[in-house]
């Protein structure tokens, strides 16, 4: 798949915006702070109806501006979409074919992106909460259904820790809607958890061949999912909510004097291994750099073998972030195959075909037109 049009207005710093893109890579050039990343968010942003780098959709909206939309025309294999997402201060519709989306997991999906910025390097040494929001976005991409229990498994763990903060402060005392929460939360966690081994699987083997390529063989990779209790893969569903309750049961009053939810996918995280060596700790830089991009080129392959057609790669700033043979394994991967976005500066010192064939925009304080 690959995008055709993406048209903005009054997003970021762009007041309006219409661009034609080309199914190969499009490099998009421009001093800092100029626009060029924006324009990588908003396509992420309507991919994903939600940005890679704010929580607060407030910040899409161009200064003194009531609303932001984001519209694109997507094609695929079989047909073109269009998609369109607008943003306002109190809140967000979607629309896809020009039909407006009941929900929004029901948007995303239809449009599928890898962003690979400065920032996934820290995917490997990075917090915890930086590999869930990894893996549950990329699950997300190819499992409505996923996201959809995500969404229940959050507003369940939010009323349980307000009602564990209600009986830490003696505001409440009855046990039973406390068990009736925990009950609940532990169906969807179960659900996430099984979504979350299945998806680890894959994506392992997928990125452990990638990883050994680009180490030259020196190297093999593994990626472990690490729950925040003693489950594992092969557990079916009905010893995994024993494991739960027994755990939950067990931690009750730790939980209360707490006022907070202490096990559950919320809390569950990724442990990437080279070699046996766990790489956020013993890993190299290098090291640490090869897991990352490894684990990107990965999940490219995974969303193929998933729906069928590649997804559109967004380049932020990353290639400079990269040493010559990381650069070059990357690009020979997605030569003629992948529709690609890259941001920089300066393509001065980055000597690859993909990059000489490319379409090259400029963008100069919110304005972004073709080079010829």
């Amino acid at each position: 798949m690959f995008i055709v049009e993406l048209t903005l207005e009054n997003y970021r710093n762009y007041l309006s915006l219409e661009a034609q893109f080309e199914d190969k890579v499009n490099v998009i050039l421009g001093e800092n702070a100029q626009g060029k990343t924006n324009v990588m968010e908003a396509i992420y942003v309507l991919a994903m109806a939600k940005s890679h780098r704010t929580s607060n959709d407030k910040d899409l909206i161009l200064w003194d501006k009531e609303y932001a939309k984001i519209k694109g025309r997507i094609q695929k294999r079989n047909n073109s979409l269009p998609l369109e997402l607008f943003i306002s201060r109190k809140g967000k519709k979607a629309k896809c074919n020009h039909i407006e989306q009941r929900k929004l997991s029901h948007y995303v999906g239809n449009m599928n992106v890898v962003m690979f910025a400065p920032e996934d390097l820290h995917l490997v040494k990075g917090n915890p909460q930086v590999r869930r929001r990894f893996i549950d976005m990329e699950i997300g991409q190819v499992s409505p259904v996923y996201l959809h229990d995500l969404n229940q498994y959050h507003k369940i763990l939010q009323q349980r820790n307000h009602y564990l903060k209600q009986l830490q402060t003696k505001k409440q005392q009855d046990m039973t809607m406390l068990d009736i929460l925990t009950e609940q939360l532990i169906e969807v966690a179960v659900k996430i958890i099984k979504k979350r081994y299945e998806f680890v699987y894959l994506l392992e083997e997928w990125a452990k061949t990638i990883h050994s390529g680009i180490s030259r063989g020196l190297e093999q990779l593994e990626i472990v999912y690490n729950p925040s209790l003693d489950v594992s893969e092969d557990d079916d569903w009905s010893k995994m909510v024993d494991i739960y309750n027994g755990k939950f049961f067990t931690n009750r009053e730790r939980e209360i004097d707490r006022g907070i939810t202490l096990y559950g996918p919320h809390r569950d995280d990724l442990i990437f291994k080279v070699n046996g060596k766990n790489v956020q700790t013993f890993g190299s830089q290098g090291q640490q750099r090869t897991t990352a991009l490894s684990v990107k080129l990965a999940e490219i392959e995974l969303i193929h073998s998933e729906i069928g057609e590649y997804p559109i790669l967004l380049l932020d700033d990353v290639l400079s972030e990269l040493d010559d043979y990381r650069q070059s394994h990357l690009l020979n991967t997605i030569q003629g195959r992948v529709q690609t976005f890259v941001t920089t500066t300066s393509v001065d010192g980055i000597d690859h075909q993909t990059l000489r064939e490319a379409a090259t925009f400029q963008v100069n304080a919110g304005q972004m037109s073709q080079m010829k």
